[in-house]
C-alpha cells in the first residue's frame, strides 16, 4: 500500500468511526448558479470537560463553484480549511454575503473547494451547556443583561475554564480528516485569522503531514507563551459576549483611514454574527457568545521547527494583534518559504475593509504558487 493510500484509508476510517456529515445546500440568490454553499456537521466524541464523552457537532461550511461540485473536479492542491479567531465564527469572518467580500468565494471562483469550521462553543457548532447560563458571565457582562434577561447579578453555575486550545485541535483534526476523506486528498491548506493563528499553527506543528500551506491574518503569536497547559485557577469565567457597542468600539479604535470600511459591510457582518447565535441574539440588544480559550503550544520553540510554507499578514492599524508580533513570527519561523505582508489602511478586520481584495489575491497566489508577487520569502508592503 502506498503512503498516499495509507493516509486516505486512515482518514476514511476516521470518518466512518466518529464522523457523520450532514449536507444541505443553501441558495445564494443570483450567485446560486455559480456557487454552492453546503452545510456539513462533523460528529466527534467531545473532550470538553463540561460535555466530555458526549457527541458534539462541529459545523463546517463548504463554498465551492457549482461545476466543480457536480463533477467532483477540485484538484488535490486546491482544498482549503478556514479557521476563525477568538469569538467570530468562521462563516461570518470568511463568507460575508456582500459584493466581493467573501474570502471563501474568492478562492472558490479560482477553483478551490473551501471549508470554514467553527470549534466547539462557537457559531453553529455545539454549545456546552454552561454557555446558556448568563450567570456564568463576568459580573461586568452580567450587569448589561439586568433586568432584561436576569433580575440581578448571580453566582456562576460553572466557574471553570470551558474549552482550551487542546479541545480546538481535536476539533480541527476531526474536520481536516473529514475533508481529506471527502475530497480524497492527503493534505489541505489552512487560512486563519487572529486566534486562528495558534489554532492552525499549533495544529500544523503536530500534523505537518496533513497541511500543505498556511495563511494567517493577524496571528496571535506569543513567542514566550507556555509550551503546555497551565494549572487551572480556583475559578474562571467560562465564556464571554460581544454586543454591537463592543463590536463598534473595538473596530472604531483601529480605524485610521477615512474610507477604510463601509457601513454596509459593517451591518452585514453584524447581522451574520447574530444569525450565527440565535440564543445570544435574544439577550439584551443581541450578543454573540464565545468560550474563553486558554492557549499554549505555539511559541518560539515550536514555530522555529515548523517547515510548512506560511504567509502572514498584519494590518498597519491593527490594535488587537500588533504588527510587530507578526513580524516576530516571521523572524522566528523555521520554514524557508515564508512571506510577511504589511497591509496598508487595514485593521485587525482587514478582510472586511477596503484592501480586502489585496489580501484575497495574495492568499490565492500563495496557495497556488507558494509566492506573493513572485516572492517565496521576504517582507512586502501592500495597499499603501
Amino acid at each position: 500500500m502506498t503512503k498516499r493510500s495509507s493516509l486516505l484509508t486512515a482518514a476514511a476510517s476516521a470518518a466512518v468511526l466518529c464522523i457523520v456529515g450532514a449536507r444541505g445546500v443553501a441558495a445564494l440568490g443570483e450567485d446560486s448558479a455559480r456557487f454552492l454553499t453546503i452545510d456539513h456537521y462533523v460528529r466527534v466524541i467531545s473532550k470538553v470537560p463540561a460535555i466530555a464523552g458526549q457527541q458534539s457537532l462541529i459545523y463546517v461550511r463548504e463554498k465551492v463553484r457549482a461545476g466543480n461540485a457536480l463533477r467532483g473536479a477540485t484538484p488535490p492542491d486546491k482544498v482549503a480549511v478556514f479557521i476563525h479567531g477568538a469569538g467570530t465564527p468562521a462563516e461570518v469572518a470568511f463568507d460575508v454575503p456582500y459584493q466581493d467580500y467573501s474570502w471563501m468565494e474568492y478562492l472558490a471562483e479560482a477553483g478551490f473547494d473551501t471549508f470554514a469550521m467553527d470549534v466547539t462553543g462557537i457559531g453553529r457548532s455545539s454549545r456546552p451547556w454552561p454557555m446558556n447560563d448568563p450567570c456564568n458571565l463576568s459580573p461586568q457582562q452580567q450587569a448589561l443583561l439586568v433586568p432584561t434577561l436576569i433580575p440581578a447579578p448571580c453566582q456562576p453555575s460553572y466557574p471553570k475554564t470551558l474549552t482550551t486550545i487542546g479541545n480546538d485541535w481535536d476539533d480541527i483534526d476531526a474536520v481536516v480528516n473529514y475533508v481529506r476523506a471527502l475530497r480524497k486528498v492527503d493534505k489541505v491548506s489552512t487560512v486563519a485569522w487572529s486566534q486562528g493563528g495558534p489554532r492552525s499553527g499549533g495544529y500544523a506543528a503536530q500534523h505537518p503531514e496533513k497541511i500543505s500551506r498556511q495563511v494567517m491574518l493577524a496571528p496571535a503569536y506569543n513567542p514566550q507563551g507556555p509550551s503546555s497547559p497551565l494549572p487551572a485557577g480556583p475559578s474562571a469565567v467560562p465564556y464571554n459576549t460581544q454586543s454591537i457597542a463592543d463590536f463598534n468600539a473595538l473596530w472604531g479604535r483601529q480605524t485610521a483611514c477615512a474610507d477604510q470600511w463601509t457601513d454596509a459591510v459593517h451591518d452585514v457582518v453584524w447581522s451574520e454574527m447574530l444569525a450565527s447565535d440565535p440564543v445570544g441574539a435574544t439577550w439584551g440588544t443581541g450578543v454573540r457568545r464565545a468560550p474563553g480559550t486558554p492557549s499554549w503550544g505555539w511559541n518560539q520553540a515550536v514555530v522555529s521547527k515548523v517547515q510548512v510554507p506560511l504567509l502572514m499578514v498584519a494590518g498597519i492599524h491593527d490594535g488587537q494583534v500588533q504588527p510587530d508580533r507578526v513580524r516576530q513570527l516571521y523572524t522566528d519561523y523555521g520554514g524557508a518559504e515564508k512571506v510577511f505582508i504589511d497591509l496598508g489602511c487595514s485593521s485587525h478586520n482587514a478582510m472586511w475593509e477596503k484592501n480586502h481584495l489585496i489580501l484575497f489575491k495574495a492568499t490565492l497566489e500563495w496557495l497556488t504558487a507558494g509566492s506573493v508577487n513572485g516572492q517565496k520569502q521576504g517582507m512586502l508592503k501592500l495597499g499603501y
